[in-house]
């Protein structure tokens, strides 16, 4: 036991290590280059802070050299900063140890890694690492080879082999057969452009016997009022369409720049656009979706940070203050969007609104500084054709709405156009026209119902009122087996002979009849159980029919009905027309009805010929 007492070191199993790195951490081998990537650049950075310059020179450089085939070693060179035997000894030796890191153990501002597992990366395609490094603060030039294994040699070079190693860092690696096309010139070339096309530092990668520059202008990081041809052509390159629009990104706080490009297309239901965020020039990831809030479905956004502090594997951010801090600067920056376009472009706005109308009805009902920017330019269809939200509030009337397509087709029927009412029936136009009081002060809504203007129709004249009472009673004998209530009433146009009108009871019972009729097993007999729920609790309260048919007294049609003396026509007459207002109204006709309509064709026919009918048919 006196032997194991006392203070000890872990063992580290580099292999297990590696294993956690490639299955756990990053989310592919060909990370390793990103990483390569991101050590040669902050060495670059170092150099320049140990050399006291304003920049870089911009001779220093990152040099790839992809693997020329099978067991040929791939190569990263940079001009850097450097390693000097001392450096090799603690950076590389021990896991987890970052040269980005001051005495205290505190992050230092201005490097792209810091958590000293990025070379370890390189394991994850070669079983053999090669450092060779010369110090930009000293004269000698050392040697690291590590194995995964766990083991390494450090060895400081001398004679020709020294003198072939410049100021700077170059990494070799042995690419395993199973992931030599990691380090591919195709994968390579694609790989480096992906990850630091936008980097400060001049990256070239060796093609044939040329180089290639994988550096392009960062538009999309730059401050602008009015977006460039060439800002919404990275747009268009980047979403496969050009952008409606580009939006300017600044966090100072935290050093954060970028462009929101708004999307010319509604996204699927449900989907919220992927963000590209690159830490520095580096990208970090090419879905995040933490760093623009998630009402902001309408835009895609390219962002660059210096301020936030990724996680380990460097393809997210750190869930801290700096993170939310963004992320709120960034939705005020797309608000704000909203708001100016409003003010200064409506066509534009009106663009937009077109697009992306429906997700921002449901987007406003849960964001109430949103709500106040957009509610007005949103559009609603109504009995005047459709009209913005701004239009209806400037009219200082209540704002009269239907609940359901249905019934505004039948209140529409009853009152023509003269009482504005808007059609409350599509997704979340309902629960719009609500808010609208909380939203702006003074505003009233109204709730009407077909049933409630029916009851304010005109009634026939006075010395008319017994034939009309007359005419009810035997039109609603005439329907009985579909169970219609016929009132008569007097409304227009003078050639419009009957409405049917129904509660939103009835209307939801018929399309759960439609639904029912083709559903089968389980579903058909949840909706019959609704069916008989409904129809218990209506005959429970003592309520009448659920459905009326409103005959026009003004129409000669009805005129002509009421002075039928024969029964068997009054009837097949009565039934056609509430077929036909059935169909006028879009109604969908059930079982019943169809069944009522050809018998009431075919007798009509049959009268027509002069075919004696058969009076215990009638």
């Amino acid at each position: 036991m006196g032997e194991r007492e006392g203070e000890q070191l872990f063992q580290v199993n580099l292999r297990g290590v590696i294993g956690l790195l490639s299955k756990h951490i990053y989310s592919s081998p060909r990370v390793y280059l990103r990483e390569l990537l991101q050590n040669g650049s902050d060495a670059i950075e170092a150099r320049r802070l140990a050399e006291g310059r304003e920049t870089a020179d911009p001779n220093w450089s990152i040099r790839i050299i992809p693997s020329a085939g099978p067991r040929k070693p791939m190569r990263v060179i940079d001009t850097g900063v450097g390693l000097s035997a001392d450096d090799v000894q603690k950076f590389l030796a021990t896991v987890g140890s970052s040269s980005k890191r001051d005495e205290l153990d505190l992050r230092r501002d201005g490097y792209l890694g810091q958590f000293g597992i990025g070379l370890l990366s390189c394991f994850m395609i070669s079983d053999t690492i090669t450092v060779r490094s010369r110090s930009a603060l000293g004269t000698e030039a050392v040697e690291w080879v590590g194995q995964s294994d766990g083991t390494f040699t450090i060895r400081v070079l001398a004679g020709r082999e020294a003198a072939r190693v410049e100021i700077g860092t170059e990494i070799s690696l042995q690419p395993r057969p199973d992931d030599a096309d990691y380090a591919s010139q195709r994968a390579v070339v694609e790989s480096a452009r992906e990850y630091g096309e936008f980097l400060d530092v001049p990256v070239r990668v060796d093609v044939g016997r040329s180089t290639e520059s994988i550096n392009r202008r960062a538009h999309f990081a730059e401050l602008f009022t009015e977006p460039s041809e060439e800002l919404l052509d990275y747009g268009a390159e980047l979403l496969g369409v050009r952008p409606l629009d580009a939006i300017d990104l600044s966090v100072l706080g935290t050093s954060t720049i970028g462009t929101a490009f708004v999307l010319p297309r509604t996204p699927a239901p449900g989907a919220r656009s992927s963000d590209r965020v690159y830490l520095g020039g580096i990208l970090v990831s090419d879905n995040s979706r933490q760093l623009v809030p998630d009402w902001a479905f309408f835009v895609r956004c390219v962002i660059r940070t210096d301020g936030l502090s990724p996680t380990a594997s460097r393809e997210q951010f750190v869930e801290d203050d700096a993170l939310a801090e963004t992320r709120n600067g960034i939705g005020l920056a797309i608000r704000r969007w909203i708001a100016e376009t409003a003010a200064n472009d409506p066509l534009r706005l009106s663009d937009f609104i077109g697009i992306h109308e429906a997700a921002l009805k449901a987007l406003v009902l849960h964001d109430r500084d949103l709500a106040r920017t957009v509610m007005p330019w949103l559009t609603l269809e109504t009995s005047a054709g459709r009209m913005t939200i701004n239009d209806l509030l400037e009219s200082k009337a209540a704002i009269r709405f239907t609940e359901s397509v249905d019934e505004f087709r039948q209140v529409v029927g009853i009152i023509g156009s003269d009482k504005l009412t808007v059609n409350a029936g599509y997704v979340n136009d309902a629960e719009l026209v609500r808010a609208l009081p909380r939203v702006f002060d003074g505003t009233v809504v109204e709730h009407v119902r077909a049933s409630d203007e029916l009851d304010v129709l005109d009634l026939p004249p006075e010395d008319d009122t017994a034939a009309a009472n007359a005419l009810e009673d035997r039109a609603t004998a005439a329907l009985e087996s579909v169970g219609i209530d016929v009132l008569v009433r007097s409304f227009s146009p003078d050639d419009l002979p009957a409405l049917y009108i129904a509660d939103t009871e009835l209307l939801r019972s018929l399309q759960r009849g439609s639904a029912r009729d083709v559903a089968t097993g389980l579903w058909g007999a949840v909706i019959g159980r609704i069916d008989e729920h409904v129809s218990d609790r209506r005959a429970a309260s003592g309520a009448g029919s659920l459905a009326r048919l409103a005959l026009n007294w003004r129409a000669p049609l009805v005129r002509t009905l009421e002075a039928l003396d024969d029964t068997i026509v009054f009837d097949r007459s009565v039934r056609l027309i509430y077929v036909q207002a059935l169909v006028a109204g879009q109604r969908v006709l059930t079982a019943a009805d169809r069944s009522l309509l050809s018998q009431s064709l075919e007798d009509l026919i049959h009268l027509s010929v002069s075919q004696p009918l058969d009076p215990s048919e009638a």
